[in-house]
């Protein structure tokens, strides 16, 4: 008996020390908490919206001796309402260089930043909605206590991780988790590779550090998953910290991005894709076309080639090819293996820029062209909600359309607002500003005069408006 119970002995022993091995569970995280809580700040933004509006919810009718006495207030009249939001960010320089996430202050008027319970202002040094970093500067001489970062590629699943932000707008608070995942691709952005955590992560908390046990940055907290905006459920994400400080570097560098471009528009290797093309398995990004003139055009890479790496890097799936590409120097020289007629060749080609390819041009130039649309039997003008949309205003809903204009003739006018979203129109789900215009049409052509909205308000509860067409 004796005997076993040595064996079990032993066999404890043996398993604390695989646990010693692994890393030592934190007995408290008050001392790691107190060294940095100075360098976390508190991000509050207003910004102004502006909406036009009548002195008068009526009308006079034509010829009325009224219409004349009045003409101007029934001019359309510029209102302006003021519109705050919250978020975190931390220091990484003495001199007061804060990093946040884009949608805290994009299209701020004013920002504020608190640290240690003292408010300064700051502006915008560079921003980048791509990957939802952004730089400010404190506007101060005072120095402050800077945070580093650290190597986010060495976070294991599983490793304990420290979150510090101003969630709801109460400050200085410290949760902590584990790394629940790593890669995580949510549909944000094309270059989403995050952190997922169990670290309670909430509304206010965007642009705050995830911390390791080291006290280094090794995330930007920037979205959760919540259904019915429910507050954390322990799946959070964070751009990891290696991959946003090179984009945070280029803004400080150069107030802006400078990001690689090899010119191609990719696809994804299916399993029978790699069948029919002899491959070994499923990897790689299918290149579905080229852009003329691109680097991928002049180093001869065509359609219906599969790239397997590029300048060293093995690409295991499609996704992984344009944050490769984005992280690589412009300029560079890299050599690019491809899978082609049953055959692996290589291709040398010089890395192009993408901000200044005609391709991003023509898109930044499209994407402003389109963006609004004006459904004349409505007489308001809409555009598609977008990811911004539901990260800045914590939306439960994906699919809708924004009010940005509503006429002063408009049978919505009085009844919704600027920045409301229309979610359905007679219980048909409106995706996008033409499913609107489409349905509108349809329903007047119909002879239909009445119409049923359900809408989201800017205060992000959901209600149905009554409409009867003119």
């Amino acid at each position: 008996m004796r005997f076993f119970q040595k064996i079990l002995l032993i066999l404890v022993f043996f398993k604390l020390g695989s646990l010693s091995n692994a890393g030592a569970v934190p007995e408290s995280f008050a001392d790691l908490a107190e060294e940095l809580m100075p360098s976390v700040v508190y991000i509050s933004t207003t910004q102004t919206v502006k909406s036009s509006g009548r002195q008068f919810p009526f009308e006079f009718p034509p010829g009325s001796p009224f219409g004349e006495m009045f003409k101007d207030f029934e001019r359309d009249r510029q209102t302006e309402r003021q519109q705050s939001g919250l978020g975190s960010g931390f220091i990484i320089k003495e001199n007061g260089i804060v990093i946040t996430n884009n949608h805290v202050i994009a299209g701020a008027d004013d920002i504020l930043v608190t640290v240690n319970s003292k408010e300064y202002k700051a502006k915008v040094v560079g921003a980048d909605p791509y990957m939802d970093v952004a730089v400010l500067k404190i506007d101060t001489k005072d120095k402050f206590q800077p945070v580093e970062f650290g190597d986010s590629d060495k976070a294991r699943v599983g490793d304990w991780v420290v979150a510090i932000g101003n969630p709801f707008g109460l400050g200085g608070t410290v949760t902590s988790g584990i790394v629940s995942a790593r890669n995580r691709d949510i549909g944000m952005t094309r270059y989403d590779d995050f952190i997922q955590t169990d670290a309670s992560i909430n509304q206010g908390n965007s642009g705050g550090p995830l911390f390791n046990l080291k006290g280094e940055v090794v995330g930007i907290n920037t979205a959760i998953i919540a259904p019915g905006r429910s507050g954390s459920i322990g799946i959070g994400f964070a751009i990891p910290s290696n991959a946003a400080s090179k984009v945070i570097d280029q803004l400080i560098s150069y107030g802006e991005t400078r990001r690689g471009w090899l010119g191609v528009r990719i696809q994804e290797v299916t399993k029978e894709i790699a069948e029919a093309v002899e491959l070994k398995k499923p990897e790689g990004a299918l290149v579905a076309s080229v852009g003329e003139k691109s680097p991928a055009d002049k180093s001869g890479i065509k359609a219906g080639d599969i790239i397997l790496e590029f300048d060293g890097k093995k690409i295991d799936k499609m996704r992984t090819l344009p944050r490769v590409v984005a992280n690589t120097k412009v300029g560079k020289s890299v050599k690019v293996k491809i899978w082609r007629n049953k055959k692996l060749i290589s291709k040398n080609l010089k890395l192009g820029r993408l901000e200044s390819s005609e391709e991003f041009k023509e898109k930044k130039s499209q994407q402003k062209k389109t963006e609004d649309l004006e459904i004349e039997k409505l007489k308001i003008t809409v555009r598609d909600l977008n990811k911004e949309d539901i990260t800045s205003r914590n939306l439960k809903i994906t699919k809708g359309v924004v009010i940005t204009e509503i006429s002063n003739k408009s049978p919505l006018k009085g009844q919704l607002n600027i920045n409301d979203i229309i979610i359905e129109v007679k219980r048909t789900q409106i995706t996008k500003s033409t499913d609107l215009k489409d349905i509108i049409e349809k329903i007047t052509k119909q002879g239909d005069k009445n119409l049923l909205l359900s809408i989201i308000d800017n205060n992000n509860r959901r209600r149905y408006i009554g409409v009867k067409l003119n």
